[in-house]
């Protein structure tokens, strides 16, 4: 059987012969993502099967970038595409945040690596268009990933996209009103992610002093315009 006339289902059955299921990461959106671990190896990889095809994971699976998880392989199949990626070892901003908040110092290294994140997708004419602590992974060595790339669409300033996604507090007012996407939006999500690092809040409660309050309000501006205009700038800034 060619493997683009199986189902998701017929796939999963040939993965299982090889590894087993640790968990269910989730399942919204269109989306269920596993972790699965090598029968015989032992090593962990992380498992996406998408209702629909992604193209941005098809062009991620050609590049790499150390704070993007590696994409291994995409499998156009009849009823979606299963999208087979690198497992990161290490613990969300989310959960990091449970335990208190980030220092200055701290939160900017996390900022940085998610900066360099988005250089790399947005030079490729893509915008995350999700960016939250839940989606941010640091590992003990510090490496800093930004994973879920569900939401992401291809940067297109002619047209709307065809949903709107994102989630709620950290997604840019323009994309809520136009459903236009582009750079500026991942900035206006960095300086929530930022804020919330931080004081624990939205910049809608509270806004830190000095220099770093004015980096998080040049961020989060309502006008894209008034925002720093690449994640370079923003990186510069901090």
């Amino acid at each position: 059987m060619d493997k683009y006339d199986m189902t998701c289902e017929d796939y999963l059955k040939i993965v299982f012969q090889n590894y087993k299921l640790i968990c269910v990461l989730s399942d919204k959106n269109n989306c269920k993502t596993l972790r699965l671990r090598h029968n015989t190896l032992g090593r962990d990889m992380v498992l996406h099967q998408l209702s629909e095809h992604s193209g941005i994971y098809e062009f991620l699976s050609g590049y790499r970038c150390p704070n993007l998880p590696e994409i291994y392989d995409t499998i156009n199949l009849k009823d979606g595409q299963i999208v087979l990626e690198e497992y990161i070892e290490g613990l969300t901003i989310a959960q990091v945040m449970e335990t208190g908040r980030y220092s200055v110092r701290g939160a900017k290294v996390v900022l940085r690596g998610v900066c360099n994140a988005l250089d790399f997708l947005h030079s490729n004419n893509i915008v995350h268009r999700d960016i939250k602590p839940e989606n941010i992974v640091v590992t003990k060595n510090g490496r800093v990933v930004l994973l879920d790339f569900n939401a992401s669409r291809y940067i297109t300033p002619e047209k709307k996209d065809t949903e709107i996604m994102g989630t709620v507090g950290y997604v840019s007012p323009e994309l809520i009103s136009t459903a236009r996407s582009d750079a500026r939006a991942d900035i206006y999500s960095m300086g929530i992610l930022l804020n919330v690092m931080i004081t624990g809040n939205h910049p809608c409660e509270i806004i830190p002093s000095g220099q770093l309050g004015r980096v998080i309000k040049k961020c989060t501006a309502i006008s894209p315009d008034e925002r720093y205009q690449s994640v370079k700038d923003l990186c510069d800034a901090l």
